[in-house]
């Protein structure tokens, strides 16, 4: 179980409501589920002289060069270089690459029940840039994050690394440092199918309660407007848990959702559908409000380390990332060609 949901299974005896406690005791089963569909995201184009396309599509491994002095394109990162420089070095040393990630999102970082490995698309990604640096993909130390820990984790030193679905944004570039963007995702509702006056992020969010991950995309985006929604709430919180809105882990506000004490959650899409897929009872609302991009975080002023991943990035686009696709997302994710297009500042 991920962290942050301790307090919440010691209440669940005495406050199951909603649709029943099986369904708030079934997350702990509930990463052998798959994936819902989600529809291909649309493409993106950048409001400056370029266009950004939404996919590079196979073999492409190359990007666009765009001003440095603007936000208007966070994903923008350093250019690709295989030099080492002292962050690369320290590694070497060390012998291992120290990745910080998910344990608990099905087809992107999981604890897989049956071998007790981590897996999925991150895992993957982690695995390749470690092979690169170190020459074996297995010298990697994975140490399982909560969301949000991950700033903290990198400026810590705790990780050299973050491969855990990290939306890159402008607020995030100013505390660390992004690789070139590998996938697409955006924002999106989740709530009960019984909830049909909820029809997405809109005004049927008015005095609904709404679950977010700390430190996540989907809180900023909520605080910055709401709809009339209740994001934050310590009435109903405890000593060790205080508010029941915003947790440590987006996966516990499935569990949240379940015992019904929120109404809503506003997360990825692509985890988002991963929630739905684990209770039958709950579905995506609307569709994605946002366009948002997932990067490698690293901490600020390790270039050397940034453009270490942005090469490795580079042939990763042109063979292995279709593979993870294919093994990872496409039954649940069809229609993607490629990764994003890398743009380069």
């Amino acid at each position: 179980m991920p962290n942050g949901t301790d307090p919440l299974v010691r209440r669940a005896a005495r406050r199951l409501r909603g649709w029943g406690g099986v369904a708030a005791m079934a997350v702990a089963c509930a990463l052998t589920a798959s994936l819902v569909t989600l529809l291909p995201l649309a493409s993106h184009e950048g409001d400056g002289a370029v266009a950004v396309p939404r996919t590079a599509g196979p073999g492409v491994g190359t990007g666009v060069q765009i001003k440095a002095d603007t936000c208007e394109h966070p994903e923008a990162s350093l250019t690709p270089s295989s030099a080492d420089g002292p962050s690369i070095q320290a590694i070497k040393d060390r012998g291992k690459l120290i990745v910080g990630v998910d344990q608990s999102s099905y087809r992107w970082g999981y604890r897989n029940p049956e071998k007790g490995v981590l897996e999925g698309f991150d895992i993957d990604l982690a695995r390749a840039i470690a092979k690169d640096i170190l020459g074996d993909p297995a010298a990697i130390i994975f140490r399982t994050i909560p969301t949000n820990q991950r700033i903290t984790a990198l400026n810590s030193g705790k990780v050299d690394l973050v491969v855990r679905t990290m939306t890159i944004n402008c607020k995030r570039i100013e505390q660390v440092a992004f690789s070139t963007a590998y996938f697409q995702a955006g924002q999106q509702v989740l709530a009960p199918k019984l909830a049909t006056e909820i029809t997405g992020y809109d005004s049927s969010l008015r005095g609904k309660r709404i679950c977010t991950a700390e430190g996540s995309t989907a809180y900023d985006a909520l605080a910055e407007n709401s709809f009339g929604a209740i994001i934050k709430d310590e009435r109903d919180g405890t000593k060790d848990d205080p508010d029941v809105l915003t947790v440590p882990n987006q996966l516990d506000c499935l569990v949240r959702l379940q015992m019904g004490e929120v109404d809503a959650v506003v997360t990825d899409n692509a985890l988002a559908a991963g929630q739905a897929a684990q209770d039958p009872a709950v579905e995506l609302k609307g569709r994605p409000f946002t366009q948002e991009y997932y990067g490698v975080a690293a901490k600020l002023g390790n270039d050397d380390l940034v453009r270490r991943v942005n090469q490795v990035l580079v042939g990763y686009r042109q063979g292995p990332w279709q593979k993870a696709y294919k093994e990872w997302l496409e039954k649940d994710l069809p229609g993607i060609t490629g990764p994003p297009a890398p743009l380069y500042k």
